[in-house]
């Protein structure tokens, strides 16, 4: 097993004894059970397991996207699970850049205007958002593509753009559910690329994947079953 607490200077994630169930009406399905476990600021993370094994619920906690029913879990810092909604909304914009399947791009928007969303929200000034987002495509490979909307694109090329957007903002974890999921092995081997690369300047990301060929790249690989973790190397 893995060092499941870092030396506090270091910690980027901390869960403890974190829980999740949902409850319709009589029934109640325990998605995560008491696990617990920490993420060094700079790691490169894999969370696998089958369908139903909490991954899924996982990625949305350490997302803010939902909370926990019992336990703790420290983001930065912060103690996630105490914030209120406006406090998570935050949370999701400045610290946190999202990477989806699904890439998540507005179809009539060009890949620069996709890119300063996150910014646009912030509140950061036009000439600033479009020189940030200029240099972030730059840096994922696409500054040739800055007017170019989605449907001129390829799907890695899509998936480019939604990494310079979740990178616009500084966060300080980038969390990407089955990034390489709609892409051929080729193309997802790429977007791996990108993310070594951006784990080599010092970024902290955590992939939720079920490819193997996927995991393998990454540094550190939590395996989850039936709400458990199961495996740590």
């Amino acid at each position: 097993m893995g060092d499941l607490f870092p030396a506090l200077g270091d910690k980027m994630i901390e869960v403890k004894n974190l829980s999740k169930i949902y409850i319709d009406g009589q029934l109640q399905t325990k998605a995560l059970d008491d696990i617990s476990f920490g993420i060094n600021k700079g790691e490169f993370v894999a969370i696998m397991g089958p369908s139903g094994s909490g991954k899924s619920t996982l990625m949305h906690i350490l997302g803010a996207l939902d909370v926990p029913s019992s336990g703790t879990y420290i983001l930065n810092g912060k103690n996630i699970e105490k914030l209120k909604d406006d406090d998570l909304a935050e949370i999701r914009n400045k610290e946190i850049g999202f990477v989806f399947q699904a890439y998540n791009l507005l179809p009539r928007t060009s890949a620069l205007q996709n890119v300063t969303l996150p910014m646009t929200y912030a509140g950061i000034p036009k000439s600033k958002r479009h020189q940030r987002a200029g240099e972030m495509l730059t840096l994922v490979g696409l500054g040739n593509k800055l007017k170019s909307y989605p449907n001129q694109l390829s799907g890695g090329q899509k998936q480019r753009v939604a990494i310079a957007r979740a990178l616009s903002m500084e966060p300080s974890i980038i969390l990407a559910d089955e990034p390489t999921g709609n892409l051929p092995s080729s193309q997802g081997n790429e977007i791996m690329d990108i993310f070594e690369q951006l784990n080599n300047k010092g970024h902290t990301i955590i992939v939720v994947t079920h490819e193997d060929f996927i995991a393998a790249r990454c540094n550190r690989v939590l395996t989850l079953a039936d709400g458990k973790i199961k495996g740590d190397r």
